[in-house]
């Protein structure tokens, strides 16, 4: 696999220039709108049942909307944002300047260990790199995952089960069976696999088991 900074450098540009388009919004991340968007943090989220304060990365954060989703459900947290993109970076930073519970990264090494890691389209646009160079990218990010989560991580891509008129040809449409598989034998314990909410992708949590929990 080519080496990933540099895969990443076209991926990077994409998104910059999304958000340089249309700005702190859905279509500045690249999403239709702001109701795929709700439908899409409600699946992730599946993984939170918090009985008080938690910790969560936003792996992939954008402009961080999940962080705004996060407040207007009202959850008790302390939110880790990391985006390659620094324009993104730069645009959360902006509208939290003084929010205190909300971090934002564009530096990987940056970002700890949580409770929680999700990851919300973060596979999806592929460019021209190969589909077994992607696929490769994508196992060593959920290793990543269990790295960097205590208690469970989620992340979603586009499903092969996607209607063939529908595919465009710059994004990756992920097998959910395979990656439910690699979860399962890679991730103690508990793996859910969520394909049954109207988009065109599907959701994977994995409740991490620890010794003593």
């Amino acid at each position: 696999m080519q080496e990933l900074n540099s895969m990443l450098q076209h991926v990077e540009k994409y998104y910059n220039e999304k958000i340089a388009t249309f700005g702190r919004t859905p279509q500045g991340a690249d999403w239709k709108s702001a109701e795929s968007q709700a439908i899409r943090f409600d699946q992730l989220l599946r993984l939170i049942h918090p009985e008080g304060l938690f910790t969560i990365n936003d792996y992939g954060c954008g402009y961080g909307a999940l962080a705004d989703y996060l407040e207007n459900q009202r959850h008790d947290f302390s939110y880790r944002g990391f985006d390659i993109s620094e324009k993104m970076i730069a645009e959360a930073r902006r509208a939290r300047t003084q929010s205190s519970k909300c971090q934002f990264f564009f530096e990987k090494s940056l970002l700890s260990p949580a409770d929680f890691t999700v990851a919300s389209g973060i596979f999806n646009v592929k460019l021209e790199i190969p589909e077994s160079e992607w696929l490769e990218y994508i196992l060593a990010t959920l290793k990543e995952f269990g790295e960097l989560s205590r208690k469970a991580f989620a992340f979603n891509a586009l499903s092969s089960y996607s209607d063939p008129e529908f595919r465009r040809p710059h994004l990756y449409y992920a097998d959910p069976l395979h990656l439910f598989d690699h979860c399962q034998k890679n991730f103690p314990r508990m793996v859910s696999l969520l394909h049954d909410y109207p988009l065109y992708e599907f959701t994977i949590v994995v409740r991490i088991s620890r010794s003593g929990d």
